[in-house]
């Protein structure tokens, strides 16, 4: 795969997820009548979606910003924990497959990002495979 296709597919998979991230910290903090009630039939109180939405806007940095590949695999990590953990949050909750189907969609875009990074990585390595 060419120098060219790789960044293309990194920074499309990257830039959906971190504007995915993006939307659902800032929608943490707005007062939405049907969010309070997804919230509430979830189980969780609003000060965790507020401590969620900082950590997500601070992995968004972590992941964007070049030179702290430690942090940016921190960020990788911690939003994988945390898509996982809404999966499981919905469907314990008993919440139809069609209320959270996109969560895997999500996965699958940061699975993407966090491969084609490695690659990135290698490419500016010098290392080839």
């Amino acid at each position: 795969m060419n120098k060219t296709t790789i960044n293309v597919i990194y920074w499309i998979s990257t830039g959906l997820i971190v504007a995915m991230m993006l939307f659902s910290a800032a929608s943490s903090f707005m007062n939405n009548p049907d969010g309070a009630k997804m919230l509430s039939a979830i189980g969780y109180r609003p000060y965790v979606l507020h401590l969620l939405a900082i950590a997500k806007v601070l992995g968004v940095i972590a992941i964007l910003t070049p030179g702290f590949p430690r942090l940016t695999e921190w960020a990788y990590a911690g939003f994988m924990f945390d898509l996982i953990g809404a999966s499981v949050s919905f469907y314990a909750s008993g919440f139809a497959v069609k209320d959270w189907v996109f969560i895997p969609v999500l996965i699958a875009l940061l699975v993407c990002s966090y491969i084609f990074y490695h690659k990135r990585l290698k490419l500016k390595a010098g290392v080839s495979g």
